[in-house]
């Protein structure tokens, strides 16, 4: 790998820590963060599907733990995690008896 590669590598890494660190973003690092393009969450923010906001009126931000946790909402439980709970209940359920 070339001097330069690595040195552009590095300089990647370093961003993306960065942005992790951050507690408020906005559309650019918000995208970045994402994955989504800046069209899409403009339009996400049009339908009021991501949570932002507007402190002046006109440039958007957005919290980082709120996009965490919307970005984490509506999961599927695995079948591990199906099968644990059902162990657990059985469990719990045969001191009963």
């Amino acid at each position: 790998m070339a001097k330069e590669e690595l040195i552009l590598l590095k300089l990647s890494k370093i961003e993306s820590m960065m942005l992790n660190a951050k507690k408020i973003l906005s559309v650019d690092e918000l995208s970045d963060y994402t994955g989504y393009s800046k069209s899409t969450i403009y339009k996400m923010v049009q339908k009021n599907i991501l949570p932002h906001s507007k402190p002046n009126g006109k440039h958007i931000f957005f919290d980082k733990t709120k996009i965490d946790e919307w970005l984490l909402s509506n999961s599927s439980t695995s079948d591990f995690e199906i099968t644990k709970k059902a162990n657990d209940y059985i469990k719990k359920n045969l001191k009963k008896l």
